[in-house]
């Protein structure tokens, strides 16, 4: 079976991790989030598409799911001290990753070149592919004004009351041929655990993907468990921006697109409400504490997409 991951942050990285043990490395493609792209210090900074790549890798720090495991931050200190800004926390490994992007990127490579060089370098097989080329930008629209997505969460810590969300760049931007060919030939389509504002909508947002999405078997994985978010400010944002922050509120929001939904064992009492939605429902333990459990919620999703179907089936030709 081909899998297309719909990925962004730590949730959606554990999750592919899952999958790259579950499926051959061929038959796995993660389709990841750059809305939070940004520059910092004269160097590309791809978060999401980092995190992914080195959990895959096996070289993430497993404590905070982002960075590489056991970095230094000399760099950062010595930069610190000369007045430069330290609120984002680049370790002196992973800085070697933003330069040599920096640098290919220069030379005129797409990033979905220059990400396919750095994954094969660190050992990666399965396919990771940024959702575009383009330039797009995470913008929160908050009480005190709108500010960029990294100012939001890292700077300020996420802290700000949030009243929209939108993306910078998003009208003439498309996906990449490498993701549109991906999705066409995928047998199902997984939406990662990732949050759906912030990682899953841009990839949503981009002209074609809803589309293909929906002629797929395909799922969602939620984000929260027992009301609250398994990482990140997910169930904070589902807050005040007046939704349900349950996953009742996250099937809510993907029902037209797909046919099924993994939620926890703590939120099982949800599922008849769930599957009101017209959705076929899987419950699992869902919170990834081990490669094993990973690998184990990856199986789950594969049994369920062998149960659902298209929300939109092609035509008959």
């Amino acid at each position: 079976m081909k899998v297309v991951v719909l990925a962004g942050g730590v949730g959606g990285a554990r999750l592919a991790f899952g999958f790259y043990r579950a499926l051959a490395p061929e038959d796995l493609t993660i389709v990841v989030n750059t809305g939070d792209d940004f520059e910092h210090l004269g160097l590309r900074i791809s978060p999401d598409v980092d995190t992914v790549t080195y959990t895959l890798a096996g070289i993430a720090n497993r404590e905070t799911g982002w960075g590489i495991a056991g970095d230094s931050f000399e760099a950062l200190a010595a930069l610190e001290r000369v007045g430069g800004p330290a609120w984002f926390r680049l370790g002196d490994r992973d800085l070697a990753t933003h330069l040599q992007r920096t640098a290919l990127l220069s030379q005129g490579l797409r990033l979905t070149r220059v990400t396919a060089r750095i994954c094969e370098s660190l050992g990666v097989r399965a396919r990771v592919l940024p959702m575009t080329d383009d330039s797009v930008a995470t913008k929160v629209v908050t009480a005190d004004g709108e500010i960029d997505f990294q100012d939001y969460f890292v700077r300020q810590r996420c802290e700000p009351i949030v009243r929209s969300i939108r993306f910078d760049g998003m009208e003439t931007a498309h996906p990449t041929p490498e993701v549109t060919e991906a999705l066409s030939a995928a047998d199902g389509v997984v939406i990662a655990p990732s949050n759906p504002f912030v990682s899953v909508e841009p990839i949503l947002a981009l002209p074609q993907v809803r589309g293909l999405l929906a002629t797929k078997p395909s799922l969602a994985v939620s984000p929260i468990v027992g009301g609250r978010a398994i990482k990140g400010p997910a169930a904070k944002m589902m807050g005040e921006l007046g939704l349900d922050v349950s996953p009742v509120g996250i099937a809510r929001r993907y029902a037209g697109l797909i046919g099924g939904f993994v939620m926890d064992e703590q939120d099982a009492p949800l599922g008849s409400e769930v599957g009101s939605l017209g959705l076929e429902v899987a419950v699992a333990q869902t919170v990834m504490r081990s490669d094993e459990e990973r690998e184990a919620l990856a199986r789950v999703c594969l049994a369920l997409l062998g149960r659902v179907a298209p929300r939109n089936a092609p035509a008959p030709r």
